[in-house]
C-alpha cells in the first residue's frame, strides 16, 4: 500500500516555503500599510453560513465539502473567505463600535473542482473586507489595494476589469430582462441552467456549460440597467479610480462567482506568458445583504482575493524573485566526540545572540562536512580538532575570501560580531 496525497493537494517543500512565506510577509505590510488588521476563522463552518437560501452559486451548490460530524451537525470547509469573516464580524459584534472595520485574511480554502494548472482543491487564498460603510470610495480604496498589490509585486501589464451589477432595483429590473431574453432558448441551455431561470437567471452569466456559454454571449448586459442610485455609485467609484490614475476597463459581462455580490464588481489580470486567456488573478465585489443574511444589521462591505497559488505561479512564470538569498554565518566542522561536543555548545551559544549557525549531527568526514557547508553557503567554516580543542582555540575560515585564522574560542562571538 502506498501513502500518497489527496488529489488535487500538494505539499509545500522545504526550498518553497520561502517563496510562500516571503509573499505573505508582503501582503502583510502592505495590507497593514492600508490599515487593515488580520482576522483568523476556522477553516470549516456550520453549513448554513454558506449554503444559504439566497445563495445558488457553483461554488457553494457543487463544489463544497460538506459532511456531518459526530453529532450530527452540519458542517463545511470553506470554500471563500468572505462568508466566514462576516459571520465572525456578526458573532463577535464588531459593528457596535460603529466605524468601518478592515479586515484581512490569509488561509486555505477547500473546492471540489477539477484540479489544473495553478488550482487545487485545497488552495490558499488572501483577501481583504472593508465592511460597515456603502461610501463608493471604499469601493475605490479596495480597488486600489488590490491594483497595487499585484503592481508591487512586479508583475507587467496590470489592469482593472470593472462592472456594476447594481443595486437591488437593478438587479430586479435585470433579471426580467434577461429570463425574457433566455427564454426562447430554454430548450438549449443546460439542466441547471433551466433550473436557475426562474429562481436565479443571473447565475446563468456565470456558466461554465458550453450550451450556455453560446446563448449569453449576446445576451443583455446588468450595467445597462441600472437605477438611477447605482449609476451615480458607479460613476462615484469611476472616478475616485481615475483620480488615482488607476487604469481599467469596463467589462459588462464580470458578475463574478457569488450572489451576495451587487453594485460594483471587478477583476485584476496581468500579461502573464503561457497564461493565455486565463489571466485573471483575482477580483471582488461589494455586496450590501450578507452581514443582514448571516444575523447582524443591514451594512455595506466590499472585499476581494486572489489566490497564492495562481499568483506564486505568475511570479515564476516572471522570473520575480520574493526571496533573496539567504547565508548562514558560520557553519561547525568537528573530528571525534570531544570536538562535536564543544562545538554543540558554541553553536548554541551563537544562536542565542541571533546568529545562524549549523553543523552536522550525521558521522560525516571533513570532506563531506565541508560539502554540506558550501551547500548551505555558510560565510564562515568554524573548524575544531584535536589541537585546537587542547589549546581553547578555534579555525575560522572565511569562504569567500579563503583567508583563514586561528582565534580564541571565547573571541568567537565578538568575532563573528565584527565580520
Amino acid at each position: 500500500m502506498s501513502f500518497v496525497k489527496v488529489k488535487g493537494t500538494y505539499d509545500v517543500l522545504p526550498n518553497e516555503s520561502k517563496r510562500w512565506q516571503a509573499l505573505e510577509k508582503f501582503v502583510r505590510d502592505l495590507f497593514n500599510t492600508f490599515k487593515y488588521e488580520e482576522i483568523r476563522t476556522p477553516m470549516m463552518e456550520y453549513s448554513n453560513v454558506f449554503h444559504r437560501e439566497n445563495e445558488q452559486s457553483d461554488m457553494v451548490t457543487k463544489e463544497t465539502y460538506n459532511f456531518k460530524d459526530k453529532g450530527d451537525r452540519d458542517l463545511t470547509l470553506r470554500p471563500e473567505g468572505t462568508a466566514g469573516v462576516i459571520r465572525s464580524y456578526v458573532e463577535n459584534k464588531l459593528y457596535a463600535n460603529n466605524r468601518l472595520t478592515k479586515l484581512y485574511y490569509i488561509g486555505p480554502n477547500f473546492r471540489y473542482e477539477r484540479p489544473q494548472k495553478g488550482r487545487y482543491r485545497q488552495f490558499m487564498q488572501f483577501g481583504v473586507e472593508a465592511v460597515g460603510s456603502s461610501d463608493p470610495f471604499v469601493d475605490a480604496e479596495v480597488i486600489f489595494l488590490a491594483y497595487e498589490t499585484i503592481c508591487r509585486l512586479g508583475l507587467k501589464g496590470v489592469k482593472v476589469k470593472l462592472n456594476s451589477i447594481g443595486d437591488d432595483l437593478s438587479k430586479s429590473n435585470y433579471k426580467k430582462v434577461l429570463v425574457d431574453y433566455l427564454t426562447p432558448f430554454k430548450d438549449q441551455l443546460s439542466a441547471d441552467s433551466i433550473e436557475r431561470l426562474n429562481k436565479n437567471p443571473l447565475r446563468i452569466l456565470d456558466s461554465k456549460a458550453p450550451e450556455d456559454k453560446k446563448i449569453v454571449e449576446n445576451a443583455p448586459l446588468p450595467i445597462n440597467y441600472l437605477s438611477d442610485a447605482a449609476k451615480e455609485h458607479f460613476n462615484k467609484v469611476k472616478e475616485a479610480l481615475d483620480a488615482l490614475n488607476v487604469p481599467y476597463i469596463i467589462d459588462g459581462k464580470i458578475v463574478r462567482g457569488l450572489d451576495y455580490y451587487s453594485h460594483t464588481v471587478f477583476e485584476i489580470e496581468a500579461a502573464i506568458p503561457g497564461f493565455g486567456a486565463q489571466n485573471t488573478l483575482g477580483g471582488g465585489g461589494r455586496y450590501e445583504s450578507l452581514v443582514e443574511e448571516l444575523g447582524g444589521p443591514r451594512l455595506g462591505a466590499i472585499g476581494f482575493a486572489f489566490g497564492m497559488e495562481r499568483l506564486l505561479y505568475a511570479l515564476e512564470m516572471e522570473n520575480i524573485q520574493l526571496v533573496n538569498e539567504e547565508r548562514l554565518d558560520a557553519y561547525f566542522i568537528y573530528f571525534d566526540e570531544p570536538s562535536k561536543s564543544v562545538s554543540f555548545k558554541l553553536l548554541n551559544e551563537l544562536r542565542q545572540d541571533d546568529f545562524k549557525v549549523d553543523m552536522s549531527y550525521l558521522p560525516k568526514s571533513f570532506k563531506s562536512q565541508l560539502k554540506e557547508a558550501l551547500d548551505l553557503k555558510a560565510k564562515y567554516l568554524v573548524i575544531i580538532g584535536e589541537n585546537e580543542l587542547k589549546d581553547q582555540m578555534v579555525q575560522l575560515k572565511n569562504t569567500d575570501t579563503q583567508i583563514q585564522e586561528l582565534i580564541p574560542m571565547n573571541q568567537l562571538k565578538e568575532k563573528l560580531g565584527v565580520l
